[in-house]
């Protein structure tokens, strides 16, 4: 992603340390590279690794993404879903609720 293109906070460090962001940006995209799923898998697991972490903004960032890349909001809401058992229902509620601050804004 272009530093252009970035949230506030992120786009400000990689204005700030450009190399920094390069080499971030590099590392992405060795971990994409660096197995066999397809890109709209990575998106999946990705969104699924947020909601684990509880990370809002990330939440928001790989839901955007995913749906310029095609996936449904059905699906990206389904994310949350499959976290209920794993995070608990508190945590997939939140998650859910960042999913659909986005998918419910478009």
């Amino acid at each position: 992603m272009k530093p252009e293109k970035l949230p506030s906070g992120a786009g400000d460090v990689a204005g700030e340390y450009p190399e920094v962001w390069s080499a971030y940006a590099a590392l992405g995209k060795a971990c994409s590279q660096a197995g066999p799923l397809e890109a709209r898998q990575r998106r999946l697991v990705k969104l699924a690794l947020a909601v684990g972490n509880r990370s809002e903004g990330a939440v928001h960032s790989h839901v955007r993404r995913g749906l310029e890349e095609g996936i449904s909001a059905e699906e990206l809401k389904q994310v949350a879903m499959l976290a209920v058992p794993t995070i608990g229902f508190p945590a997939a509620v939140a998650a859910l609720t960042w999913i659909t601050d986005i998918t419910d804004a478009n």
